[in-house]
């Protein structure tokens, strides 16, 4: 059974389709990185990255920050595995009080925009002074939320895509460059 899986996880990778390399990739890193330090290396920031999705792709750009900053987290997702979003889950809020902060949230893609849209109210509402976000991928495609990241590293088209940090049912998150699942593995 374990290897019937794995064997569909790998096929889904075989078939897929390469958006953008991780040359690409960290390219995007770079430009992100340098116009987060003109905003924010003054500020005292307090970055807080959303899991599991951000993982990688906030240490990418944390490790091109040469200015002082805190690092926390929070855990809210609206897949949890699957492949369609529903109604946002909380699993962890940040230990870090939010009052009187700078923050910058990342997350490592802008699909919906429900999730990172909630997540930038949260911190509003326990008074953070101000609040920017940072997102590596932006889909393509129409919103409900009137929400935009301040920060976007890349687009793709609107489809299911894996890889730096975004995940095919909790795999393939650790892939350096951006996949696109093929049609038939929906």
């Amino acid at each position: 059974m374990i290897k019937q899986h794995l064997d569909h996880i790998k096929g889904v990778l075989t078939r897929a389709d390469l958006l953008h390399s991780p040359e690409q990739v960290q390219q995007a890193i770079d430009t992100m990185a340098v116009a987060i330090s003109d905003a924010l290396s003054d500020k005292d920031p307090l970055v807080l990255c959303i899991m599991h999705g951000s993982l990688i792709p906030a240490a990418m750009i944390l490790n091109k920050l040469a200015f002082p900053l805190r690092i926390g987290y929070l855990h809210a997702t609206r897949y949890q595995g699957a492949i369609k979003g529903g109604e946002l889950e909380w699993f962890a809020r940040t230990r870090w009080p939010l009052a009187n902060e700078n923050i910058l949230i990342i997350d490592d893609i802008f699909d919906a925009g429900t999730t990172l849209e909630l997540v930038v109210q949260y911190c509003q509402k326990e008074g953070a002074s101000s609040v920017l976000s940072a997102v590596l991928v932006e889909k393509l495609r129409s919103r409900s939320c009137q929400y935009k990241p301040d920060f976007i590293g890349l687009t793709v088209e609107d489809r299911y895509v894996f890889g730096v940090g975004m995940d095919y049912k909790e795999y393939l998150r650790n892939l350096p460059g951006i996949y696109a699942v093929a049609e038939t593995d929906l």
